[in-house]
């Protein structure tokens, strides 16, 4: 089992009493034809089609649950990485903080017809009530921003994974909703004098892979995306400066999305490693004299 829960300071447990209320609140609301959602959701498992591995027992973290298993459903018949016959996913642990948000996503689970096992837990990203090397795969879709202690609930992923297991996540990145920061700051000092924060801190790219090194993962990797949505729903001062900065010709407003695509493996003896500084033969003198370079 994983090791015991940190103690917290009361301001802390206070933090993720509000996280967790947030999330209840998210179930309540939730738009199962969200395009954004359903497009991140699909990109990320995307990232599973050049992967040459199967992942018999997966754990589905937080965020997204339905996205990512109507998702597993619409690949079934097209993608060797999860049809039946190679039981590239034979268990599906579905797991998320708030109980509403479980709930939802079972009540769903009339609406699959596959071949996987599926199961519903709810538990804490920041102490995950699974067992040390014990599932093949640990997948979240835009669930890990709710999190206190990232670092840490990316530990206890690396934790739950078996050797050569993968961790493979969807966060959004800091250059989300820039354009109603950049308004909310502005609209809040003209009329409160003072800026008070409206949106969560977000992690930048550059911190991503240092991320996923800090927590143990081998071979790290980050890819970015960003999707635009044209909505215009701000409160009105907001909304006033909003759309004298941002908004286009035709009289839309863009709201910009960045997500953060990280993958990382739990680490084995099969895997690249890298070589020894100052073991290389070629320079890239040499390289560039080969080549014509100057």
């Amino acid at each position: 089992m994983v090791s015991k829960p940190k103690l917290y300071l009361p301001e802390l447990v206070l933090i993720r009493v509000s996280a967790l209320t947030q999330r209840d609140r998210a179930a309540w609301l939730i738009n199962r034809n969200d395009s954004l959602v359903n497009t991140v959701a699909d990109n990320l498992l995307d990232r599973l089609e050049d992967v040459k591995k199967t992942f018999p027992t997966t754990l589905c973290l937080g965020g997204s649950l339905e996205a990512i298993r109507r998702s597993l459903r619409g690949r079934g018949e097209t993608s060797t990485i999860f049809t039946a016959s190679r039981c590239a996913i034979e268990k599906l642990i579905m797991m998320d903080s708030s109980y509403d948000m479980v709930k939802l996503c079972k009540d769903a689970e009339k609406d699959f017809s596959d071949n996987i096992e599926t199961s519903f837990m709810v538990g804490d990203e920041e102490y995950l009530p699974i067992q040390r090397s014990s599932v093949d795969l640990v997948v979240s879709c835009l669930g890990l921003h709710w999190t206190n202690d990232l670092p840490g609930a990316m530990i206890q992923s690396r934790l739950a994974l078996k050797p050569d297991g993968l961790f493979l996540a969807a966060i959004f990145g800091g250059e989300t909703l820039k354009e109603l920061r950049i308004a909310c700051t502005i609209a809040h000092m003209e009329r409160e004098g003072g800026v008070s924060p409206r949106i969560s801190p977000l992690a930048q790219v550059r911190d991503a892979g240092n991320l996923l090194t800090r927590a143990g993962f081998t071979l790290p990797g980050v890819d970015v995306d960003e999707y635009q949505f044209l909505k215009k729903d701000t409160a009105l001062a907001t909304a006033a400066v909003y759309e004298s900065m941002f908004a286009a010709e035709d009289g839309t407003i863009p709201a910009t999305f960045q997500v953060i695509y990280m993958t990382g493996w739990r680490e084995h003896e099969s895997q690249q490693k890298a070589k020894r500084r100052g073991s290389a033969t070629v320079s890239f003198q040499d390289i560039q004299k080969e080549f014509g370079g100057t």
